[in-house]
């Protein structure tokens, strides 16, 4: 499913922010990236998301190489990856229905459509009864599902989550971790960055540890 050879990503010409990574992840796996702040674990997302550009070396997700898309090439890519940001990046104005509908608006779904999948990943993340209200009236907890749903949406491949759980207590935490577990159960290859130790130490997922931008360990915790 994701495959990465010899990846390499500057910020400066004296900072690796990745350096030299080669990777494999399954599909249908649970994979925590983990490791210090600074250590690479968003960069390494944002790369397999498109959003940063490796300089050196070659990504390849679901067979396609992604290190030679152009840029008018990216969008039909992130319809197969969700991605789901520690801010949560919720449109205020909107209610949680249409800031989960915007992907699919995006892509020229038909109303009936919109309505059938947003409602379909609202029961999934167990926020439907909120749909209606705008995300400044909804707790972290709640913020939180309804961008996993948004990133949910589109029924893509993989599931990136960049820290899901650093605004929310160890309880939510948890909480939320569960949910990333029932969607990979379902199928979704579930990527998921965090420095949280409460969350990968009650789970037993294969583990990557990165430290200045390499991996210094991979595999199931001891």
């Amino acid at each position: 499913m994701i495959q990465m050879f010899h990846v390499s990503k500057y910020y400066r010409k004296d900072f690796l922010a990745l350096d030299d990574i080669n990777l494999k992840i399954e599909k249908g796996e649970f994979v925590f990236v983990t490791g210090s702040s600074g250590a690479g674990k968003s960069t390494l997302l944002k790369v397999l998301f498109c959003e940063e550009r490796a300089d050196q070396g070659q990504i390849l997700i679901g067979g396609k190489n992604v290190s030679r898309l152009r840029e008018r090439q990216i969008p039909f890519l992130r319809r197969n990856i969700g991605f789901v940001f520690q801010d949560f990046k919720l449109i205020q104005r909107k209610t949680v229905f249409d800031n989960v509908a915007l992907p699919l608006e995006i892509i020229g779904a038909s109303r009936n459509e919109i309505k059938k999948r947003v409602h379909e990943v609202l029961k999934m993340v167990r926020i439907e009864h909120r749909q209606g209200q705008r995300p400044a009236f909804l707790s972290g907890g709640e913020q939180q599902r309804v961008a996993i749903a948004r990133a949910l949406v589109n029924r893509p491949a993989i599931l990136l989550a960049d820290e899901p759980t650093g605004n929310l207590d160890q309880d939510l935490a948890l909480d939320i971790v569960d949910l990333l577990r029932n969607i990979q159960t379902a199928g979704t290859t579930v990527v998921v960055a965090t420095h949280a130790r409460q969350l990968f130490s009650k789970i037993s997922r294969r583990r990557l540890v990165l430290q200045n931008g390499k991996i210094i360990s991979d595999g199931l915790p001891e």
